[in-house]
């Protein structure tokens, strides 16, 4: 049985989500880690880092599934971004748990078949899929769940494709 951890990277607001790959896909965990905007950007990575640490601590993912980086306008908040991404692959190497990063289009088509889809959409196939009695919130959050059931479900598609080719 695998657990993933995805992981919405942000200094205000950082998501999480800890699934458990059995039968089917279960949610463990899911929330933000938040920091107080007056505190020093030093102060604020390193409260990311240590509640961090304590996530993995506890649920000993075997994988960390991460959105990619892209590039925003707001270069102060790519920034801020790019610090909190490098606080997460900090904790991951720390912990040898290995990182698969998705693109936002790659996490939406895998879950809702539309590459395009709104946050409405992708939320309410996390809540379906893991049979959430209401949608998670808040956003961060639920794009934490998203990416982590995006890295199940890929997961799963590629052993049966892997076990297609090998008896074919």
């Amino acid at each position: 049985m695998e657990t993933v951890i995805g992981i919405d990277p942000g200094t205000a607001f950082l998501g999480f989500g800890v699934i458990e790959d059995g039968e089917s896909p279960r949610v463990l965990d899911y929330g933000v880690i938040e920091t107080n905007s007056k505190w020093l950007p030093s102060d604020r990575l390193l409260h990311l880092y240590r509640e961090l640490g304590l996530l993995f601590d506890h649920y000993r993912p075997n994988v960390l599934a991460m959105e990619q980086l892209f590039f925003a306008r707001n270069v102060t908040t790519a920034l801020a971004v790019g610090q909190a991404r490098g606080v997460v692959l900090l904790i991951a190497a720390q912990r040898r748990v290995p990182v698969i990063e998705y693109k936002p289009a790659e996490v939406k088509q895998m879950l809702t078949g539309y590459g395009r889809a709104t946050k409405a959409q992708m939320q309410e196939m996390v809540r379906l899929v893991l049979r959430l009695t209401e949608q998670p919130r808040p956003d961060d959050a639920a794009d934490a769940l998203a990416i982590a059931l995006c890295h199940v479900q890929r997961t799963r598609l590629e052993r049966r494709l892997g076990s297609v080719y090998e008896s074919g």
